[in-house]
């Protein structure tokens, strides 16, 4: 009969019944009562283990062994399971000893650890357990939990490098399910362990990108598991959060785990030299029944259980020793014995050692093996294949034959120079074409070859003469003969030919066959031509560029005359040097101008076109004659820079120039002056000089509407006032203040008429800038008058 207040369960807000209070309190119960079962059950391999050591020691029966643990254990103050851990550690001589004499392994949870109850008691879970399944759930609880993991995952190492899952916990077991084979080449932290042959921490799996089993995020730990030096699977440790570097001795004691795994993977081996060993058997009738030499290799293991060198089982048939010994002198001795320099890194144990500890088979088809011949180092070069099958090692290698080798050589080169070799019988008509030929035919393998006498219906038309020419001299006159022709394939396309050929004849003079050498030459051919092409239009742009340069050259000339006479006005004088480039191809746009307005004042300005050749000279010209033209109007200097500045922006093709421009008065003695982006003039009074106040000015044609600033200088009897081009002055490896600082030196330490003076600054210029200068000067007389009202 069913208890209603059971059936019913408790109210919603109301207090829980009595029944259901008891019944709660009857399951936790029932819990604990499991819980110390389990306890129980995993602990009672290790207290049988300590029973048997005081058995062996007190030579006593089970029962008196059982009564002095008890009470040792209570004489000691502890658990009879913390004793029975203390005498197995006190005995055995293990990896797990090493570990658990630390007692207490601190991990990345605080307040967690792992004592050697729970190490035995793991060790002795796994020895007990009967299947990978067992084995997991033995390691998370007993090990990896107290270190804040939350699965584990056992994997097997297939023959293939393949990894399948063969135990798990902690993992859901529809993951589980997906995860249950990884094939070879899937990079993960098992791979990377079982492939690199060390422990991986990865501290966070995210940023790793690597995929795993467990989840995308927290730590894991691959420890390869191994025995008798070779790797039979992988215990990845999985944590749910980003783990820090972990301490030497949590790391062996995982390793250790990994080695009771490994153990508990694989059954103990049937002993090397047993007769019914039957992996060895097996693989040594495969080597027999290979036609390259083969070794049969087993390892031997040194006392740490790790691969010290392999012995030389078996030799089949066919094997051929580089060295030339007889496979007898071979067969049975160590690796080491056999082939002595087979030690190193990357030499042929370490080839060996790694295919055996991994499975991962080695193929490569070229490696150097090396050999003593008395005492002399003998290198061949060799097809090397390593494999592992079970618990023995197939080792097989091809000599490469120094035929064979120049063939290959051979094809390689016909391949790379597009190069196909024929033979033709002229009794029989026998035809050999390499295979390159009938690529360059387009023609399939298999394919009939193409005799010599039917080559003129292969080609262009405008080629058949040359062709019929080559054959003539062959079949006919018996000499050697090459000809290039246009060759047509079957699809019409056309390829760029060169055939060479000889004559086969014998000791009488009769022709026995042809034998020669095509050549694909289509790549030299275009190449050719579009060389021709480049040159034919680098010649043409040279002459272009030529002759714009002579044009520009002309006309600068005839505006602006490299020797002009000095003027003299109303007692100013004014003199010019126009110093033009050297090279034609920098032909600038430099211009200057010194005319008597109506007005009785004189322009004097300097400009720059930005660029060089006949672009630059046509829009000096331009420029030049345009300030003219706003000169006549009698407005000031900054204003005519803004007109001339809309010249440059709307008249012309868009240029950029710089300019000074100055108005004297000759009444009196002023200068009122503005400047584009240009150099300020220098002005030379008393014996020093110095540069007049860089004026607000943008250069010309740089925006749609601009204003320049103006300025005046009041000029007296002697001065000497420079106006010049950067030509001049220019440096590419100074600064243009270093510049300008240069040129007031010399011009302050100048003594001389004005004349003099420009020549001199001509002279001593270290400029370098391969453009043209223009210096103009100004000179105020000694007691001149004004000119008439």
């Amino acid at each position: 009969m069913t208890d209603p207040d059971i059936a019913a369960g408790p109210a919603p807000d109301g207090p829980e019944p009595p029944a259901v209070s008891r019944l709660a309190a009857t399951v936790e119960r029932l819990r604990g009562e499991i819980r110390e079962a389990q306890a129980t059950a995993d602990g009672r391999a290790l207290i049988e283990m300590a029973k048997g050591l005081l058995i062996e020691r007190l030579r006593c029966g089970p029962s008196e062994a059982a009564r002095q643990l008890d009470a040792l254990a209570g004489q000691a103050g502890v658990t009879p399971l913390e004793l029975a851990a203390d005498l197995v550690n006190q005995t055995a001589q293990d990896q797990v000893s090493a570990v658990v004499d630390e007692f207490l392994l601190r991990t990345t949870t605080p307040g967690r650890s792992v004592t050697p109850v729970q190490l035995r008691t793991a060790e002795s879970g796994l020895l007990a357990a009967g299947d990978a399944q067992r084995v997991a759930r033995s390691v998370l609880e007993h090990a990896v939990a107290p270190l804040g993991g939350t699965a584990v995952a056992l994997w097997s190492a297939g023959a293939d490098a393949s990894l399948t899952l063969t135990g798990f916990a902690g993992i859901d077991p529809q993951e589980a399910e997906r995860w249950r084979y990884v094939p070879p080449g899937v990079s993960t932290p098992a791979r990377q362990a079982l492939m690199r042959r060390n422990t991986q921490w990865i501290d966070n799996l995210a940023e790793s990108g690597l995929p795993s089993i467990g989840g995308r995020d927290g730590g894991r730990a691959a420890i390869p598991a191994g025995t008798g030096g070779k790797l039979i699977g992988v215990l990845e440790v999985c944590w749910p959060h980003p783990i820090e570097p972990q301490p030497p001795r949590v790391q062996r004691q995982l390793e250790a785990l990994a080695e009771l795994c490994a153990h508990t993977l694989e059954p103990d081996p049937a002993p090397w030299n047993s007769p019914d060993h039957r992996d060895v058997a097996d693989l040594t009738r495969l080597a027999d029944g290979l036609f390259d030499p083969a070794l049969v290799l087993i390892p031997e293991l040194g006392a740490e259980g790790s691969v010290t060198d392999f012995r030389i089982r078996h030799v089949n048939r066919c094997f051929i020793d580089p060295a030339g010994r007889p496979g007898g002198l071979i067969q049975g001795a160590s690796l080491f014995e056999a082939y002595p320099l087979a030690a190193g890194e990357g030499r042929l144990f370490e080839l060996i050692e790694h295919v055996f500890a991994t499975g991962e088979t080695y193929r490569a088809d070229r490696v150097s093996l090396t050999e003593l011949v008395d005492r002399i180092p003998l290198t061949v070069s060799a097809a090397l294949s390593i494999g592992r099958h079970r618990d023995a090692v197939l080792v097989v290698w091809r000599i490469e034959d120094e035929t064979a080798r120049l063939a290959a050589l051979l094809q390689h080169a016909q391949r790379l120079g597009r190069v196909g070799g024929f033979e033709e019988n002229a009794a029989t008509g026998d035809i050999t074409w390499s295979a390159e030929l009938y690529t360059l035919h387009g023609l399939p393998r298999g394919a009939a070859p193409i005799p010599l006498a039917q080559l003129p219906g292969h080609v262009h038309d405008d080629d058949v003469e040359d062709v019929k020419r080559l054959l003539r001299t062959l079949l006919r006159y018996r000499r050697a003969a090459s000809a290039a022709f246009r060759l047509v394939r079957p699809n019409g396309e056309t390829r760029h030919i060169r055939i060479i050929a000889e004559p086969i004849v014998d000791g009488a003079g009769h022709l026995l066959g042809v034998r020669g050498a095509y050549q694909d030459i289509s790549a030299q051919h275009w190449t050719e031509a579009a060389l021709s092409a480049s040159q034919d239009r680098l010649a043409h742009t040279e002459q272009h560029a030529a002759e714009q340069s002579r044009l520009a050259r002309q006309l600068q000339q005839a505006i602006m005359p490299a020797a002009t006479p000095a003027i003299d006005a109303f007692g100013l004088r004014i003199a010019v040097r126009y110093q033009p480039s050297e090279q034609d191809y920098t032909v600038g746009g430099d211009w200057y101008d010194a005319i008597v307005l109506p007005s009785k004042q004189i322009m004097i300005s300097v400009g720059d076109i930005t660029g060089h050749g006949l672009e630059a000279a046509t829009g000096m010209v331009v420029l030049r004659n345009a300030l003219r033209g706003l000169a006549a109007t009698g407005a000031g200097p900054g204003q005519m820079l803004t007109w001339l500045n809309s010249v440059a922006r709307s008249l012309t093709d868009h240029i950029f120039a710089t300019a000074v421009c100055g108005l004297y008065d000759p009444q009196t003695r002023v200068l009122r002056w503005a400047r584009a982006g240009h150099l300020p003039p220098v002005l030379i009074r008393s014996g020093s000089a110095g540069a007049l106040p860089a004026l607000d000015g943008i250069l010309l044609g740089a925006v749609e509407e601009a204003t320049y600033q103006e300025a005046e200088i009041q000029l007296q009897p002697d001065d000497i006032l420079l106006l010049y081009t950067d030509g001049l002055i220019e440096r590419r490896d100074r600064p243009i203040d270093e510049c300008v600082d240069k040129l007031l030196a010399d011009a302050a330490r100048f003594r001389g008429t004005l004349d003099q003076c420009l020549d001199h600054l001509l002279a001593h210029s270290d400029a370098d800038a391969d453009d043209d200068t223009c210096v103009v000067g100004i000179q105020v007389g000694l007691g001149d008058s004004p000119p008439p009202g």
